[in-house]
């Protein structure tokens, strides 16, 4: 039972006080064994990825509307039909047992019998599942890989139907963490036989250098590489972005946390010059620095800066700027499922933000130097608008050519990084130079 009460817990946090998955996640997962651990997430982001599909089939043999039953019965429900209908490794029998009793300790045992019919309904019925209306082509494609009906219909202008489907058959995988190596401390065969060591299967990246992809981790945290700096975890896309950056000299990296980019761009560095790593938030700061004295990164200082207030100092200091702006994040929706549950309306001043911080992270940047403007989504108007708009009132500067490993290779000057296409986060990189 502890898996699903603690999958439970997290899912009432995400409803209830609009908590992260893996935020909710990662304070209680400590108190779980590996294999309940491992349940407990399979179970979080299985349901809130198939939430609308769960919905779907679920509204069928409930008499009543899910979102009138007391709460968490609806959550309690999910849980119960995504392990009939997803995990293959959980007897129906258990799934439906664990439900009833997860009602029972959530103080709705009245509600019991309920739970339990339903659930025993779906396990006869999940052979003959009523179909997903066909009709309509953005509907069915939103109930199936339960994303909203607006994202679905952005992704099919962008991508068209087999691309979008892709996309959405993606955003809800479950890819293995990417830890990259600090190689300013040891070598990717040293880190790959430490973790071995302690049981995480540890294979290299198919293309992209001294990059690990981790299976069977549990807490990363609790790992002998981790805690000695030998590795930390990022994402291949943003990996790629300080690549194309290539980084020297000063560098500035004006969203900063949690210091990814500035601890790859120490690392390629060789620990040598200095990167100036900024936030807003002081416990966003300590984590940077936290992260770099674990990893022995002596050339990285956090510092609290707004990206959008001009610091006189600054003007023309620095050979890189880096611009991870603030974004809608619809590029992580595989590690931050809930991301979907963002309204349309929600996103229409980020471009306006992100604008901002780049006229002005742009002035920081000496003449020669470089300006590097990225996001984890996919959108155009957060991505190519926005540095076409820059550019168009900046003649000093120039998107400038980048290479990148193989199958990318040579880009234009910008890139759209897709998780379907890549194996990736989705992400946007586009580099500029500053005329000297």
């Amino acid at each position: 039972m502890s898996a699903r009460k603690e999958a439970l817990a997290v899912l009432t946090a995400c409803r209830v006080r609009e908590a992260w998955a893996d935020a909710a996640l990662n304070t209680r997962l400590r108190e779980l064994s590996a294999a309940d651990a491992g349940l407990c997430s399979r179970i979080v982001y299985g349901v809130i990825q198939n939430e609308m599909l769960l919905d779907f089939y679920l509204s069928g043999f409930c008499s009543q509307k899910l979102d009138r039953l007391q709460p968490p019965l609806a959550d309690i429900l999910r849980i119960g039909a995504y392990q009939i209908l997803f995990l293959d490794r959980v007897p129906d029998s258990a799934a439906v047992h664990t439900s009833v009793e997860l009602a029972k300790n959530a103080g709705r045992g009245q509600a019991a019998g309920l739970v339990n019919a339903v659930l025993r309904r779906l396990c006869r019925e999940k052979e003959s599942l009523p179909a997903i209306p066909g009709g309509d082509e953005a509907k069915y494609l939103s109930i199936r890989y339960s994303h909203p009906k607006w994202m679905v219909k952005r992704l099919l202008a962008l991508l068209g139907r087999e691309g979008a489907e892709a996309f959405l058959i993606s955003g809800n995988s479950q890819p293995p963490a990417a830890a990259q190596v600090n190689t300013c401390r040891c070598l990717a065969e040293e880190a790959a036989k430490s973790l071995e060591d302690e049981g995480v299967h540890a294979k290299r990246h198919p293309w992209l250098p001294d990059c690990l992809l981790l299976e069977n981790a549990g807490d990363l945290e609790r790992l002998k590489a981790f805690q000695g700096g030998m590795i930390y975890i990022q994402d291949p896309a943003a990996r790629l972005a300080v690549l194309a950056a290539e980084p020297g000299g000063r560098v500035l990296d004006v969203c900063a946390a949690p210091g990814g980019k500035s601890f790859a761009a120490a690392i390629a560095m060789g620990d040598r010059g200095e990167i100036v790593s900024c936030d807003i938030h002081e416990n966003k700061l300590r984590r940077i620095r936290k992260g770099a004295a674990r990893l022995g990164l002596s050339s990285v200082h956090a510092e609290a800066a707004d990206g959008r207030i001009f610091r006189e100092e600054w003007r023309d200091a620095f050979d890189l700027v880096m611009v991870d702006a603030p974004c809608s994040g619809l590029g992580i929706l595989r590690k931050k499922p809930d991301i979907r549950r963002k309204r349309a309306d929600s996103l229409f001043t980020l471009p306006v933000v992100q604008s901002a911080i780049l006229e002005n992270a742009a002035r920081y940047v000496r003449p020669g130097g470089t300006l590097l403007y990225s996001t984890c989504t996919i959108l155009p108007e957060e991505n190519g608008e926005v540095t076409d708009a820059f550019l168009g009132t900046h003649p000093e500067f120039s998107r400038g050519r980048f290479i990148l490993p193989e199958p990318i290779g040579e880009t234009g000057g910008q890139i759209t990084l897709w998780p379907h296409l890549h194996g990736t986060d989705g992400f946007y990189i586009c580099r500029m130079t500053r005329r000297v």
